[in-house]
């Protein structure tokens, strides 16, 4: 793989990975264009951990805060001064984070009659050109999921505004209860076995339609990415060290790769937050329908002749 290639990757890679079009979903849609199967798995883990660079370098305030608090909440309870009544925004979602994260544990869950765990029917329907059409459905459903969470809480800003309780943050909860916390656990779960259901756009709708106010939801779902990338990438990782053909990048390519997965990554994330409070968020619902819509078609017409078209 050329510095060049690996650039390109990067950048496909920092622009997925947050956009709310799912990263995996166009993974797919690459390989079955080209008629590949994924390789270099030591490259793509390094470009979720460039990815993950983006993100903490975005939300490095936050981050230290919540590190804060977190070494605080342990004094706290072994000097018995912790209360769950008094706690600041900082705690609370620290708290959440936890229960967030708890339901990725059901991806390792046997499925009954088979030897594999939820996650393993993440793989088959990515791999196998069948369930290419599982893609373009999936993508819908993301398109969906944006368009009723983004109508959803702008008819929470006009109830608010009518009642003249409209914050200047916005419409919506400032922070998120367990059982919004659950539910975006639940919802970025399904994102990671269907290949198409954007990660970011699904878990930003669940906090909406939880009627979390949407910068707050959107930050949320981005400092939730953080554990969540890093344990797929320890987990690819050991993958990837094991593999028999090993590492086949270049050190040079693996760097310029995860660089340019890092700034593209970071600028995503700018963009995305951007086209959110402007209320932009069109550009995304419209561009998934349109994608999935075609993954759709082109999956009928393959099913109807029997092998890929693009091969």
């Amino acid at each position: 793989m050329s510095i060049f290639e690996a650039v390109i990757q990067g950048i496909i890679q920092g622009l997925t990975e947050f956009l709310p079009v799912s990263s995996s979903g166009h993974l797919a849609i690459t390989q079955h264009v080209l008629g590949v199967s994924e390789d270099n798995l030591f490259f793509n883990v390094m470009l979720h951990i460039g990815t993950l660079v983006a993100v903490v370098a975005f939300y490095y305030k936050l981050i230290f805060k919540l590190i804060k608090e977190f070494f605080a909440i342990i004094k706290d309870v072994f000097t018995g001064k912790f209360t769950f009544k008094e706690m600041n925004h900082e705690r609370k979602m620290i708290f959440m984070l936890i229960v967030a994260l708890l339901p990725l544990f059901l991806l390792f869950v046997p499925i009954p009659g088979t030897d594999m765990k939820v996650k393993d029917f993440a793989e088959v329907l990515s791999g196998d050109s069948k369930y290419f059409i599982v893609v373009g459905i999936s993508l819908l459903v993301t398109s969906i999921l944006l368009f009723v969470g983004n109508r959803f809480n702008n008819r929470l800003k006009r109830r608010e505004e009518a009642n003249g309780t409209l914050s200047e943050l916005g419409a919506g909860k400032q922070s998120l209860t367990v059982v919004d916390a659950i539910v975006v656990g639940l919802t970025q779960c399904c994102a990671a076995v269907f290949s198409g259901l954007s990660r970011s756009g699904s878990t930003l709708a669940a906090g909406q339609l939880r009627g979390v106010n949407r910068q707050k939801a959107l930050d949320f779902t981005f400092i939730l990415a953080i554990p969540s990338i890093l344990a797929a990438a320890i987990l690819e990782l050991s993958d990837a060290l094991s593999a028999p053909e090993g590492i086949t990048v270049s050190i040079g390519a693996i760097i310029a790769g995860m660089i340019s997965s890092a700034i593209v990554g970071y600028l995503s994330i700018v963009l995305f937050k951007w086209l959110l409070k402007t209320n932009k968020m069109i550009v995304f619902i419209a561009y998934t329908a349109l994608a999935g819509l075609a993954v759709v078609v082109v999956s009928l017409i393959e099913m109807n002749v029997g092998y890929n078209i693009f091969a």
